[in-house]
């Protein structure tokens, strides 16, 4: 068993979890009750979907390679999930830099939950 892999899943099911619950209070429910046209607010609302299925299926991956660490393809698997919560992270930051507020790094948080993630991912692949 690969404890890197195994750690590495938990956390991204637990991000995958915090995005489903909190996202849902503090970015879907505002989203779906503003005043935003119609079209752009129901593909915001895809796309905030299909990133909760991304992020569960990635913490399925990684749970999924903790227990078969010695077959073929397990490295790139993981390193492709590496790499997806590298950009998720980099992502935010970058938002989050482009904006003038106050503490910016603590006011949309989320690249602290999915960097590890990567971390988690690439150790247990190199």
């Amino acid at each position: 068993m690969n404890g890197w892999f195994l750690t590495g899943g938990i956390a991204a099911v637990g991000v995958a979890a915090v995005h489903i619950a909190g996202g849902r209070r503090d970015v879907v429910l505002p989203l779906l009750s503003c005043g935003l046209a119609d079209e752009p607010k129901r593909v915001l609302h895809a796309v905030w979907h299909m990133v909760s299925i991304d992020l569960t299926l990635s913490g399925l991956a990684l749970l999924y390679l903790s227990l078969t660490d010695d077959r073929p393809g397990t490295g790139p698997v993981a390193w492709f999930v590496a790499a997806h919560f590298i950009a998720y992270a980099a992502a935010f930051l970058v938002v989050t830099l482009s904006v003038d507020w106050p503490r910016p790094l603590l006011r949309l948080p989320q690249w602290i939950l999915l960097l590890p993630v990567a971390v988690l991912a690439a150790a247990g692949a190199a």
